[in-house]
């Protein structure tokens, strides 16, 4: 199918690229990242305040996803015609929001709401930055230009649970979410500053959302991407008992674990742009495959702690590169329709999570602590195949 979206991309290769754009992407990435992922150094505190269970205090990241998968989905197709750069600043400004609410909760009925609110800002930013990256810079360097993106991504993973865990026992979990308020703020000035006008050719109606999924390769690459993703968090959510079934490995030599997987992440993600760009059929398969190594490893050298650091450094580091590997083969698929790819790679991700915490637990109750592991191993390297087959030699 062949629209006015199109020539867009075609002509980012004549010019100059915008970098500074790129890093606000990044940055804002970062900063609804960072939310994201905050809940989980300060349920305790939350819970204890709101006069609630930990399980039910939870139900702040179920409400992230629900809004990221939605947001995803439909944000692009709900507003065609609307300046990307006004979106962008507009969804900025709503996690902004969502941070002072969630700061501010006398209760549940205010925190959830608020949640949600980060998760549809989440789910449309991802939606968009893609398409806009594509505007950005020349398509030879979209690859490097996604990994930008995606550092936002590895940084926060490091640094938004050990920070929170410590800034929360100093300032307190308001303080915190205020903190994470003040960084957003910060991207919100840099994208106002260096992003460009940009109104989509092409309405992105719902009617070309449906014309997109009909497309088999489209389809293909996709179930291929959740069969990765899902296989990855099948063992990520459930790391700790695994590590600690097979090496007896205390809480703070886990800390310690996990700080090598997340360097080895970023990495990851560092030398994914320059794969995606030069051989993207590789990267489809190389990246997932470390994922997998690195799970096996875990189960037959975790014993020794040497192993067991080594296999969260190539399972980090493939990891970091699967999601820039994710986007560029959207954009290479169907360049006239990034933000509709973007934003269903995004609901695919979040689908991937919630499929791979159910299976995982399943098979930690029913097989092992280590079954996650197996079975994450196998998917991962089953759907990078999967992936790479779908992509032709000559794609780009």
């Amino acid at each position: 199918m062949h629209n006015a979206s199109a020539p867009d991309v075609k002509q980012a290769a004549n010019r100059t690229a915008s970098w500074a754009g790129v890093v606000s992407l990044g940055l804002g990435v970062f900063a609804l990242v960072m939310a994201e992922f905050l809940p989980a150094s300060l349920l305790p505190a939350i819970a204890a305040d709101l006069g609630v269970s930990e399980g039910t205090a939870g139900q702040a990241v179920t409400m992230t996803a629900i809004g990221a998968g939605l947001s995803g989905l439909f944000l692009p197709a709900l507003l065609p015609r609307t300046d990307r750069r006004l979106v962008l600043v507009g969804l900025t400004t709503a996690a902004i929001v969502s941070d002072v609410l969630v700061a501010i909760a006398p209760n549940l009925a205010v925190l959830l709401p608020a949640r949600l609110l980060m998760g549809v800002s989440l789910g449309g930013f991802w939606a968009v930055a893609i398409a806009m990256s594509a505007r950005l810079v020349p398509s030879d360097y979209l690859g490097r230009a996604v990994t930008v993106i995606n550092a936002g991504v590895s940084v926060a993973t490091i640094a938004a649970v050990p920070l929170g865990t410590w800034l929360g026992a100093l300032w307190g979990w308001r303080g915190v979410f205020l903190l994470a308020a003040g960084v957003a703020l910060v991207a919100l000035i840099v994208q106002a500053v260096t992003l460009p006008r940009f109104v989509p050719d092409a309405a992105g109606s719902l009617r070309v959302l449906v014309v997109t999924l009909r497309s088999r390769p489209v389809l293909f690459g996709l179930g291929s991407i959740l069969v990765v993703v899902a296989g990855h968090f099948t063992g990520f959510t459930y790391i700790r008992p695994a590590a600690e079934s097979v090496s007896g490995i205390d809480a703070a030599g886990l800390a310690v674990l996990l700080f090598v997987y997340g360097i080895a992440n970023v990495a990851g993600t560092a030398a994914s742009g320059v794969l995606a760009d030069r051989v993207l059929r590789a990267a489809a398969l190389l990246f997932p495959a470390m994922v997998g190594l690195g799970m096996l490893t875990m189960i037959l050298t975790g014993g020794g702690r040497a192993g067991l650091f080594v296999a969260a450094a190539l399972w980090g580091f493939g990891f970091g590169g699967v999601p820039t590997t994710a986007q560029t083969w959207a954009a290479r698929t169907d360049p006239a329709h990034l933000e509709q790819l973007g934003g269903v790679t995004v609901t695919v991700f979040q689908v991937a999570i919630a499929l791979a915490a159910v299976g995982g637990g399943l098979l930690v109750d029913h097989i092992g602590a280590g079954a996650p592991l197996v079975a994450g191993s196998i998917a991962a390297i089953a759907g990078g195949a999967l992936l790479t087959s779908a992509l032709r030699p000559t794609a780009r």
